[in-house]
């Protein structure tokens, strides 16, 4: 089948897709990642095809959007997830931010399916993932919470109405956010979440169709290999702890590298930085580029970060504790589990991150061995999960339903 994956998003919107794609390449499927320009070498990079989409988000995860700008950048998704619609696909993978996807397969006739990195749909287990605040609201009022994050329109008036313009744009019948909520779960749309069942149990309240998989973990660029530099730095003196902020890194490099390196000398401990900035920034401590988790965190003492889904999932894979410093959307909720598993002491809050505050979790995390035996099993338990299979067994069955090339009616 021809499989079209839109990965609307930043580096870990997409990198997950990679690893997935591959697996239904190898499955015999012809697969496509859609994706905004910044990050089409994650996609190239693993062999797969790649269609680009305008525009780019992390501006507005770093606050350097305008409302203008954010208006500007709507409009260029809703035209690039339109223009889709004129390519050849026989199914359409629609990861979480690539929702309006689902109003173009409808206007291609094929059908769709959500893979999703956060567990967003209503349950009582917990409040919305994309809340910034995660205390619980009691068991009715977590559903009722993330139901109308489904039903209302678009969460406030920047973003209502791209759903009625995507449906307009495409020649569809107008349909409210609560009709597409209602025949999404009247018809059971399946939903793959990449992440694993031990770092977020299925909830029971949830309907079938609604399933956790394990994790779908990104590729490695072809032909990577290690800097000599870090080689050399990671065996030159005691273990080293990780700091790293995602994304929001590239905002204010030097300030949030000049935090970590105080933290890091309070805290006496050798670092490796991913917070904008590279090379030597002191014998004790080297800042890098991107440099594959799975290679990198498995030889450190620990990992200091924003709590992004993937770089969560790659911590908990290389089984090494970690010190959670969430930002924002569903980065709480990530550090939530973290602490309930065990593997970090109590998360940091970006807003109140101090060298000092971050030196002492680090010494923690470094110190108590609770934490790195507790990380450490999990690690084995979550790499013995294949959560591409499911999605893979799921795409070779509507083959067989649908057949490649036809789309049904």
């Amino acid at each position: 089948m021809r499989v079209l994956i839109i990965g609307v998003g930043t580096r870990g919107d997409v990198a997950p897709y990679t690893g997935l794609g591959m697996r239904l390449r190898e499955a015999g499927h012809k697969v496509t990642i859609a994706a905004h320009k910044p990050y089409a070498e994650l996609v190239t990079d693993a062999g797969l095809e790649y269609l680009p989409l305008p525009g780019d988000p992390l501006p507005a995860l770093t606050g350097r959007f305008s409302i203008s700008a954010f208006k500007e950048y709507s409009e260029q998704l809703v035209e690039g997830l339109a223009e889709i619609a004129e390519q050849e696909a026989d199914l359409l993978l629609l990861g979480m931010a690539g929702a309006l996807g689902y109003h173009v397969a409808e206007a291609m006739g094929v059908p769709s399916m959500g893979v999703h990195l956060q567990p967003v749909d209503p349950t009582g287990d917990f409040p919305p993932v994309m809340s910034l605040f995660q205390r619980s609201l009691g068991r009715w009022g977590n559903r009722r919470a993330a139901r109308l994050a489904f039903e209302l329109p678009a969460a406030g008036p920047l973003l209502a109405g791209l759903s009625t313009k995507m449906r307009a744009r495409l020649g569809l019948p107008p349909m409210t956010p609560r009709a597409l909520y209602r025949r999404r779960e009247s018809t059971r749309w399946p939903v793959f979440h990449g992440v694993s069942p031990l770092v977020v149990p299925r909830p029971a309240d949830r309907r079938p169709g609604l399933e956790i998989t394990g994790y779908w973990w990104p590729l490695r660029p072809r032909g990577w290999q290690p800097d000599p530099v870090l080689l050399d730095f990671l065996t030159s003196g005691p273990t080293p702890v990780f700091v790293g902020f995602g994304s929001l890194a590239g905002a204010r490099a030097e300030q949030y590298t000049e935090l970590a390196v105080d933290a890091l000398r309070r805290a006496g401990l050798r670092g490796v930085l991913q917070t904008g900035l590279r090379g030597h920034l002191s014998d004790d401590v080297l800042a890098v580029g991107d440099v594959p988790h799975d290679w990198l965190f498995p030889r450190l003492a620990a990992v200091a970060h924003h709590c992004g889904g993937g770089t969560t999932g790659s911590g908990v894979r290389a089984g090494v504790p970690a010190v959670a410093v969430p930002v924002m959307n569903d980065q709480p909720f990530w550090a939530a589990r973290l602490m309930a598993l065990g593997v970090a002491p109590a998360a940091i809050p970006f807003r109140r991150l101090t060298p000092a505050r971050l030196a002492t979790a680090l010494t923690t995390a470094v110190t108590d061995p609770a934490y790195r035996l507790r990380a450490q099993a999990l690690s084995v338990r979550v790499s013995a999960e294949d959560g591409a299979a499911p999605v893979v067994e799921a795409v070779n069955q509507l083959r067989v339903t649908h057949g490649p090339g036809r789309r049904p009616g």
